[in-house]
């Protein structure tokens, strides 16, 4: 089990890779979030032994709380979580129009833009909750509150969710596959509820679904973009 974080964390930048190579229209938006999720990935003392301590490349994580494998999951993910929609409901996006973006609720562009970074440092430091819930909370509130901003993104911030979190159960259901007591050995199951689906700890699953609801509307919201469903062969269109 003593790479088991570093292979998974490969293999899901593959995947990252690979939907990168198929889908050249998704190339900007893929890297331009995936550099910025990849700082996240520094947060990892914050984590460390708190809620997890898993065996890291050099030993990094036991020595510095730092690891190599935050990063490239980090970069991973956030590409992915951005994209994943409309790889599953296929959608152009173009940019918004100067008249809309005058909207009153688009006053609050920037400060909800920042609000789950400030949510989480308050709960970090005022609160004695563990922080994975703290980041939950931070992420879930976050995407509530682009739902205001932004109510056209409704389906993709709901249905983000759910598919990020489909897609993340397989992926940490992939690696119990191989190595069944990893949860066991390197959670800190006591100071979580200690609820599993499938072996996988409740916390994660929660992560994961806050995550692809926020970040699934992110590029559009941090860049005035607006979905547009595709056109199909009869003139039709494809829309959710």
């Amino acid at each position: 089990m003593k790479f088991a974080w570093l292979i998974w964390s490969i293999l899901i930048l593959g995947l990252w890779g690979l939907v990168y190579w198929r889908k050249p229209d998704f190339r900007k938006e893929m890297l331009q979030i995936s550099w910025v999720t990849m700082f996240f990935g520094l947060t990892e003392p914050l984590f460390v032994p708190e809620y997890w301590a898993p065996p890291s490349l050099f030993d990094l994580a036991n020595k510095t709380g730092f690891d190599i494998e935050s990063l490239l999951f980090s970069f991973a993910i956030g590409g992915l979580g951005v994209v994943l929609y409309r790889l599953v409901y296929p959608m152009s996006i173009s940019p918004m129009i100067d008249s809309d973006k005058l909207h009153g609720r688009h006053q609050l562009h920037r400060i909800i833009l920042f609000l789950p970074a400030a949510i989480f440092t308050v709960l970090l430091v005022f609160t004695s909750l563990n922080p994975i819930y703290s980041g939950v909370i931070a992420l879930f509130l976050g995407a509530v509150a682009t739902l205001y901003c932004r109510p056209d993104l409704k389906a993709k911030i709901w249905i983000g969710g759910l598919l990020f979190t489909g897609l993340y159960f397989v992926y940490f259901g992939s690696l119990l596959l191989v190595f069944p007591s990893y949860v066991d050995a390197y959670w800190n199951l006591a100071d979580l509820t200690g609820i599993k689906l499938a072996g996988i700890p409740m916390e994660e699953l929660m992560f994961a679904f806050s995550f692809g609801m926020y970040w699934s509307g992110l590029y559009e919201h941090v860049y005035w973009y607006t979905l547009n469903p595709k056109e199909i062969a009869n003139g039709q269109s494809v829309s959710i």
